[in-house]
């Protein structure tokens, strides 16, 4: 019987949807983080539970084929990446087969798969970014969690993130010790500086720099205007307030330090504004090239499309060209006015945002007597869940075409879907985030009434 600190040898066969490797011993499955299948190892069990173990790696004994020299000094300890030892063609298998298990064997379905969607740029792919502000030897540090904590691990430059990020951030440093701005503490609820937070266009090159902190300090607006005049990216500087005690990041007021409230980019085609709190996808070409299949799935010629969980309205507005008309629903109501300023910022006038949740989206449009052709689902990680799957099928459209960050959240709704009348074509899983144990998806759902059409996605 296993327990706690033994050393086993324990070889890696398989991988989990969170990127630990998984190795047999005497029948009790071990999990691994940073090993990889294929690899022969060493092992330091940490925790023992009636049928599987948690361990670590004490020595790599014989290392994977699919392994790769590391090439950040904080790879397993900052809480980001997960997959960063294996080979991008590596990461690119496993996340294919994690979208083919989660589908045939927790949504009990035989779709066809299509190839996996690649990130063209594997590194310094991420538009935004987030770091907690901490103190270390009497100066400001920003860095990220490390996993399952609140523990800085400062970061000078990540991999992912552009590295114009890194040079803001280790400058705000700088800044916020000159003007002696105090670090937010989260054990004494004192100070003010608590993240940054930085997004930017990928086409359009803008920034926006986000400070959040407890209270409004004057020193702000210098350092906002500093940085501003050292990065000319930074086109917009806000201040976002969040004196509460939570582990959201974002409060509700924002105050402009520098600049415009929010910047510009540009999605299929679309000029998109991007505000601080909007939604917007971290990666923007794979983005675009999932949202340029789901357009191929939706078939969009001539018919009205629905577009649910809709946000800032970027899904829905890049086929709206094609579509006879576009209905966003959004329960958001910041995102809605969002979506609606993109449309009229593209002259896009057959599209029409609503503020509701489903259900209250289908009572109204059933009292204006339309029906959607085809439904356009991007959910939460959490899915959709069965009821708002009834409220989707009530509205008796052709096709549903999911997109979906969670597969095993998407596999569990399209069982759900194929018991309300419909059927899962086809899937296709993508990497939005390379080096992360996390994949997206995007799902065709016909109508079982509607097989006989004949289909040329591809």
């Amino acid at each position: 019987m296993l327990k706690k600190n033994d050393i086993i040898t324990l070889e890696i066969t398989s991988l989990t949807s969170e990127g630990s490797g998984v190795g047999r011993y005497d029948g009790m499955a071990v999990f691994v983080p940073f090993s990889a299948p294929g690899d022969k190892l060493k092992c330091r069990i940490l925790k023992v539970k009636s049928s599987y173990a948690y361990g670590k790696i004490e020595e790599i004994v014989s290392p994977s084929a699919d392994r790769v020299p590391q090439d950040c000094p904080v790879y397993g300890k900052c809480g980001g990446c997960s997959l960063r030892h294996i080979s991008y063609s590596a990461q690119l298998k496993y996340k294919q087969q994690a979208v083919y298990d989660a589908f045939t064997r927790i949504g009990k379905l035989t779709p066809e798969f299509l190839p996996i969607i690649e990130n063209d740029s594997p590194d310094r792919y991420r538009n935004k970014l987030q770091m907690p502000a901490g103190e270390r030897d009497g100066s400001t540090v920003f860095g990220f969690y490390a996993f399952h904590s609140h523990r800085i691990i400062p970061c000078d430059d990540c991999r992912l993130q552009p590295e114009i990020f890194s040079a803001i951030v280790k400058r705000l440093s700088a800044l916020t010790d000159e003007y002696n701005i105090p670090v937010y503490s989260e054990e004494t609820k004192r100070g003010a500086l608590r993240h940054v937070y930085l997004r930017k266009g990928h086409y359009s090159g803008e920034i926006c720099l986000c400070i959040v902190s407890a209270v409004d300090l004057p020193a702000y607006r210098k350092t906002a205007a500093r940085l501003a005049e050292e990065f000319p990216a930074i086109t917009s500087a806000v201040l976002n307030i969040n004196p509460d005690d939570t582990n959201v990041i974002l409060g509700e007021q924002e105050i402009t330090l520098y600049g415009k409230p929010d910047i510009t980019d540009t999605m299929c085609g679309r000029t998109v504004s991007v505000a601080p709190k909007a939604f917007y996808q971290v990666n923007t070409p794979t983005a675009e090239k999932i949202y340029r299949q789901a357009a191929e799935f939706a078939r969009a010629e001539g018919k009205v499309i629905l577009d649910l969980y809709c946000g800032a309205g970027t899904i829905g507005l890049s086929m709206a060209d094609r579509a006879k008309k576009l209905i966003g629903v959004e329960i958001i109501p910041d995102a809605v006015e969002n979506a609606r300023r993109n449309a009229a910022a593209n002259g896009i006038t057959n599209a029409e945002f609503i503020c509701a949740d489903a259900g209250e989206a289908a009572k109204l449009l059933r009292s204006r007597g339309e029906h959607p052709d085809v439904i356009v689902i991007d959910p939460p990680r959490k899915g959709c869940g069965q009821a708002a799957a009834e409220q989707i099928a009530a509205f008796g459209a052709e096709r549903l075409v999911m997109i979906s960050c969670n597969p095993a959240t998407a596999a569990r709704d399209c069982a759900y879907f194929e018991q309300l009348g419909y059927k899962t074509e086809k899937v296709r899983a993508a990497d939005m985030f390379s080096h992360t144990a996390h994949v997206e998806c995007v799902v065709l759902m016909e109508g079982k009434n509607n097989l006989g059409e004949k289909s040329n996605e591809s």
